[in-house]
């Protein structure tokens, strides 16, 4: 990262109204241009503890290195963290034997250059002229019906378990990352969410949450909602 670093961001995550727990973390470092949020697993045990050693993890690596190194150290910290989990077994006194599992959707910036780095449901959003595009896609059982049975979406989500994921980190010992590289241009803004803050709105209010001073209203729009996921969002713009 150069010296002058252009970039600015606000993050914030909410345990909605349902969830005893917040399993959702982000990191907001506009500093060494690198940003994550990490979602939980919501069907095993400490899906908080796993969320938050993405996070940590990833807040360590150096900022240092070319683009293209740095993009390496990121895939790299994740698959290790993924060998991590899923050979973990956590035991508590009051729970069973359990594992441990994340989503994570990370975005790194140098300059001109940008790459998305995820696995799961968690969303990057780019906002540009005015235009908003969903730059990753869900690993989810939804997305694999419609994309291998050519399902419509309205028929992949009368599916049984149609948001089940189909990768995260933790979740089975070979971790297939997905990595998006873009070329970054002046008045650019990025959404980094999980689901939990994406299903409470449509495009529309995503697009009006692209900016550093109204995302805390498009939290209380979501709570006014059901609520009944934990909610993170991180917006970066210039």
């Amino acid at each position: 990262m150069g010296p002058a670093n252009p970039w600015r961001s606000v993050a914030r995550t909410d345990t909605g109204k349902v969830r005893a727990r917040n399993e959702d973390a982000f990191l907001d470092c506009p500093q060494h241009g690198l940003w994550a949020v990490a979602d939980g697993m919501g069907g095993y045990q400490c899906g908080d503890v796993a969320s938050q050693m993405i996070i940590t993890h990833l807040a360590e690596l150096p900022e240092e290195g070319r683009f293209d190194e740095r993009v390496i150290a990121v895939r790299k910290c994740l698959h290790w963290l993924n060998r991590r989990m899923s050979q973990e077994l956590t035991i508590t006194p009051d729970r069973r034997d359990s594992i441990m599992g994340s989503t994570v959707v990370a975005l790194l910036i140098d300059g001109t250059r940008g790459a998305c780095v995820w696995a799961g449901d968690s969303r990057c959003y780019l906002l540009r002229e005015g235009r908003l595009h969903q730059l990753t896609r869900d690993h989810s059982l939804l997305e694999q019906l419609i994309d291998e049975q050519k399902m419509t979406p309205e028929q992949a989500s009368q599916s049984p378990n149609a948001r089940a994921l189909t990768r995260a980190i933790g979740a089975t010992d070979q971790l297939k990352l997905e990595v998006l590289e873009l070329e970054v241009c002046s008045g650019d803004v990025f959404l980094l969410c999980s689901d939990g803050f994406y299903q409470g709105l449509d495009n529309e209010m995503l697009r009006e949450a692209l900016s550093l001073e109204s995302m805390h209203a498009l939290f209380d729009e979501v709570r006014r909602g059901s609520a009944r996921d934990n909610l993170t969002a991180v917006v970066i713009s210039q």
